[in-house]
């Protein structure tokens, strides 16, 4: 069974471009297209193992990378379908960003401090459902760092490739505002609705 691209219902994003946001779905379509490929691959080379151990263990390290690009993008597009809706302080996950951070802005200035991590990555929110708490994180590339059994909630892409059509890397700052603007926090609240189940 192969993975399927999904399509994503996304607006006009204040603050990035029309062509910076579909090169960027593309870039996503191609991290779908190798996850599928190399899945292929493993599997033929899975036929024998003896001669093909050394190929077959680097292609297993390749496939976290395109499985987390695939993945981590989809959180991110999620994230922005539909057009920007505000965190109603009644909201579940609002109460859960306050009981874990203290404070709903210092939650903010935690995350996106974390997101001028230099480097290439993503910053993300997890939901740890044994400690029923909220963590900030930096995952590099698509795959190392990714904080083990907890699921995401929010994922926001530090590749200069979600960005660079429209910002230098210096101005970073104004990319991370610009996708907080456009949140589209309803569909953040099911993301973590799933988290805790």
């Amino acid at each position: 069974m192969n993975y399927e691209e999904q399509k994503f219902n996304l607006p006009e994003i204040q603050g990035l471009s029309k062509k910076n946001i579909e090169e960027h779905v593309k870039l996503y379509a191609g991290y779908v297209k190798h996850t599928n490929l190399v899945l292929e691959k493993i599997a033929e080379y899975s036929k024998d193992t003896t001669a093909n151990g050394y190929a077959i263990n680097e292609i297993r390290r390749r496939f976290g990378f395109e499985f987390g690009g695939m993945r981590n993008h989809e959180y991110y597009f999620g994230a922005l379908e539909g057009g920007p809706v505000p965190l109603t302080s009644s909201s579940p996950l609002k109460k859960a960003i306050v009981t874990s951070f203290g404070d709903y802005d210092e939650w903010q200035k935690d995350f996106k401090s974390i997101a001028l991590t230099r480097g290439i990555g993503w910053a993300i929110l997890v939901y740890d459902k044994k400690a029923g708490r909220l963590l900030n994180s930096w995952v590099d590339e698509q795959h190392i760092g990714h904080l083990a059994g907890l699921p995401i909630v929010l994922a926001l892409d530090m590749f200069e490739h979600a960005y660079y059509l429209d910002y230098v890397p210096a101005e970073k700052k104004i990319y991370i505002d610009a996708y907080f603007a456009n949140v589209n926090w309803l569909a953040v609240e099911k993301f973590f609705e799933e988290a805790a189940e």
